[in-house]
């Protein structure tokens, strides 16, 4: 029976450093703050950006919502981006995906100021972590790294979990999940492998795994005649079925081949506010020249 990865407990811990980081630089002046945006009605994005405000709220980290029509125009959302952009008491922008189709995300996102870019999906931070080689040269960088993959490092590190030398399989090749945390299990000396729809004999790839992230938005598609015995299960899928959440992973029979697992929902997704509120703080360090 695997030992399960709470990704609840481990946030909790995080949060908690947070906090302490943002009443210390409260006594030098600085409130962390994060701008949010979000455009049209989706319910789920809605749910997620509630769920970053009230942490927002409860860790002291000022929070400062835009909720646009879905009609709004490309150059209106870019003139907010940019008011934000030079607002200096605004330290982290966030803008909620998926955006309405009539709308370019990747000219949004690109909008952004690096230095306020909180999700790490900007093209300048996305390239730094491309050109650096190990998780010193990335931690001593300074970048803001992209919240769900820092969670699932977060995650293996705060567990013990071994990762120099070990074979991780990512399934999913996102630049949101699959390729970045690629880059960062390889920053810390694992051997890494990135499936996807065009992989030739997937089940047999995954059960070379040692450490596995399931990331393909497909409900229980990793099933337990592709885990490898004592594997590591991160599971970064959310699928709603009638009977409720599940993961991309089959949980229930997986976890009785696997050494750890996280469980769906619990696991990874509050690990990504976790870290969302790391790099706010640490955006709100940079940008007032504070170590």
């Amino acid at each position: 029976m695997a030992e399960l990865i709470s990704g609840k407990a481990i946030s909790k811990e995080i949060k908690a450093e947070v906090k302490r980081e943002v009443e210390a630089l409260k006594v030098k002046g600085v409130t962390p703050a994060l701008a949010t945006i979000l455009v049209g009605e989706d319910e789920a994005s809605k749910v997620y950006i509630g769920q970053k405000v009230k942490t927002c709220e409860k860790l002291g980290i000022s929070s400062v919502h835009h909720k646009l029509s879905k009609d709004v125009t490309e150059k209106e959302l870019l003139d907010l981006v940019e008011k934000l952009n030079d607002d200096p008491e605004i330290h982290g922008i966030l803008c909620q995906l998926p955006l309405p189709k009539n709308l370019n995300a990747d000219k949004i996102l690109l909008a952004i100021s690096p230095d306020k870019d909180v999700d790490g999906f900007h093209l300048l931070n996305m390239g730094k972590l491309l050109s650096k080689k190990s998780m010193r040269e990335i931690e001593e960088s300074g970048m803001y790294l992209p919240c769900t993959p820092h969670g699932i490092i977060q995650l293996l590190r705060r567990t013990n979990t071994s990762i120099k030398g070990k074979n991780a399989v990512i399934v999913g090749r996102s630049n949101i999940v699959g390729k970045p945390v690629g880059l960062l299990l390889m920053a810390e000396n694992a051997t890494i492998t990135v499936c996807h729809s065009g992989t030739n004999d997937l089940p047999s790839v995954i059960k070379q795994a040692d450490i596995l992230v399931a990331a393909i938005g497909k409900p229980k598609f990793v099933t337990a005649d592709m885990v490898k015995e004592g594997a590591v299960v991160i599971d970064v899928g959310v699928n709603r079925l009638p009977e409720g959440l599940c993961g991309d992973v089959d949980f229930e029979a997986v976890k009785e081949k696997a050494k750890a697992i996280t469980p769906v929902p619990g696991g990874v997704g509050p690990m990504t506010i976790a870290m969302l509120m790391v790099n706010t703080v640490k955006a709100a360090k940079k940008l007032n020249n504070i170590k």
